[in-house]
């Protein structure tokens, strides 16, 4: 009894009663405010609230600025607070930076003292412990191990991969149009993107095919509906046989059964390697022969395995997740700016035409579309899949005059930051791709504006491959299709972990040799 005591005071009432509020007063003596904090639930109970009230709106076609529905919470506390400023995800406490400079700091920082915050346990379920989420020595090993997959010369030899899909893509939308007497064809693009890119990933990074990947498509769905269904709830232990872990272990296992039957057959059609896709080094890293494991190291220990079997099937969940879901979104969000300044479109689509003709795209070619990479980055900034990222300090740290204790949130607002007018410009809210044509690093007033793949050395290392795959796609329906919004669709974009069309993206798509 003397130690459930204990428990209780030190939980209860240390961590969730007296802690909450020294950590606001230790922050307001350094001049940042921010929501009170409320028992157990902390800020949760109002994002819900304010999120729900905020969904109902449906903006313009030509409103980019989706941010009162989005993150409403965010620009509330940013206009009553200033920035940054302090609240809470449950008892966590998490700080909100809104300067580019105090980011730079954060992401930029290669001491280690900046890592990423635990992820729900769900969505951990989902994305595995991979190359996002893991941190120190394992995150150089594992970045190590999957670097070469991604090199350009390899990403190049990819884009016939890339290509084919997207033409089995167009043949379905042809028929579909020769079924049409009118001869075009409505389509809920989002959708037809997110199966696209899913069997991209699985043909160029694990040499299978969407019908044989598609159960780890649908798995990782389930376990994100699930993930957002409870992510403001107030967090149980994930050992209690609740409903939601039932279902979240059900799911976590049918994922890692899935995976393990690619690899297991990998491992059975070995021949004379694993082969040079991203799964083949990985599994080359992984087994090594009993002589080298049998090595010492300079410190009289044995050589260690640059990858174990389970953080292959992390790092598989990582890619199978990340690779296809990035780049859908930018297809998606880039297609809805082109159906609303078809200008844009046809200056694409002129381009495409000049350095590619009809043939299909090559590596190279790709290379030659300036106007395409210049509208690819707008819509990354305007609609970045990724609404924010976080970060925890491994130390008591300062970032510019503040001063940040250990295990303490940050969270990086991408979309608010990009629509910051001091370093955008006042077209911050419009789109503009001629903000791009000296490159990245001058399209604002400071190099690092741009932060949809965030930046320094933990930024996305699929940047490269979700580059080349979206103009792949792009190339290959410009040349065959003219497209417009449907007449239904609803602008409304979400915040389901990535920024997604609420209501799909349903297009009108015209063959352009009618």
């Amino acid at each position: 009894m003397a130690l459930a005591a204990a428990w209780v005071w030190d939980y209860a009432v240390v961590r969730l009663l007296w802690r909450p509020r020294a950590v606001a007063a230790a922050f307001r003596a350094q001049g940042v405010r921010g929501p009170p904090y409320r028992f157990l639930t902390g800020s949760n109970g109002d994002v819900r609230r304010m999120k729900a009230e905020a969904d109902g709106e449906v903006l313009d076609v030509g409103d980019h600025d989706y941010l009162r529905r989005v993150v409403p919470h965010f620009l509330a506390w940013k206009e009553q607070y200033g920035g940054p400023f302090l609240f809470w995800f449950g008892p966590q406490p998490r700080i909100c930076l809104l300067d580019y400079e105090l980011v730079r700091q954060v992401l930029w920082n290669k001491s280690g003292h900046f890592v990423k915050t635990d992820a729900h346990p769900t969505i951990l379920a989902m994305l595995g412990k991979g190359l996002v989420l893991v941190e120190g020595p394992d995150w150089v090993r594992h970045r190590r191990v999957v670097n070469p997959a991604f090199a350009m010369d390899k990403l190049k030899m990819m884009t016939t991969t890339m290509v084919s899909c997207a033409g089995h893509l167009i043949k379905e939308w042809e028929q579909l149009v020769s079924n049409n007497g009118n001869k075009e064809a409505e389509v809920e693009l989002n959708r037809n993107f997110q199966e696209l890119t899913a069997d991209v990933i699985f043909r160029t990074a694990f040499g299978s095919s969407y019908k044989e990947g598609k159960q780890v498509f649908h798995t990782q769905k389930q376990l994100l509906a699930v993930a957002m269904a409870t992510l403001l709830n107030v967090q149980l232990p994930g050992y209690l046989p609740t409903k939601t872990n039932r279902l979240k272990w059900t799911l976590e296992k049918k994922l890692k059964n899935t995976l393990t039957t690619i690899i297991q057959t990998r491992l059975a059609s070995k021949g004379n390697g694993y082969g040079d896709d991203l799964l083949g080094a990985m599994l080359e890293a992984c087994f090594v022969t009993e002589q080298e494991a049998s090595i010492p190291t300079e410190h009289g220990g044995k050589k260690q395995l640059s990858l174990s079997m389970d953080e292959i099937i992390h790092e598989c969940k990582t890619f199978f997740f990340a690779g296809h879901e990035t780049t859908a979104l930018l297809l998606t969000w880039t297609v809805f700016l082109l159906s609303v300044y078809p200008e844009w479109q046809e200056r694409l689509r002129k381009e495409v035409l000049r350095e590619c003709g009809k043939e299909n795209p090559s590596g190279d070619n790709l290379g030659k579309l300036k106007e395409m990479t210049m509208v690819l980055l707008e819509t990354l900034r305007l609609y970045s899949p990724a609404v924010f990222t976080q970060r925890k300090t491994t130390t008591d740290m300062a970032v510019g005059e503040i001063k940040i204790p250990q295990g303490f949130g940050i969270v990086i607002p991408f979309a608010i930051m990009h629509r910051d007018k001091t370093i955008w410009g006042d077209d911050a809210d419009e789109f503009n791709p001629l903000r791009f044509q000296n490159g990245v690093t001058k399209a604002a007033k400071v190099p690092h504006a741009l932060l949809a793949f965030s930046i320094g050395p933990r930024s996305c290392i699929g940047q490269n491959f979700a580059m080349m795959e979206a103009k792949s796609v792009l190339a290959v329906i410009l040349q065959k299709f003219s497209f417009t919004l449907s007449p239904d669709y609803v602008h409304a974009p979400v915040d389901l972990l990535t920024l997604q069309p609420k209501f799909g993206l349903p297009v009108v798509l015209k063959p352009l040799d009618i």
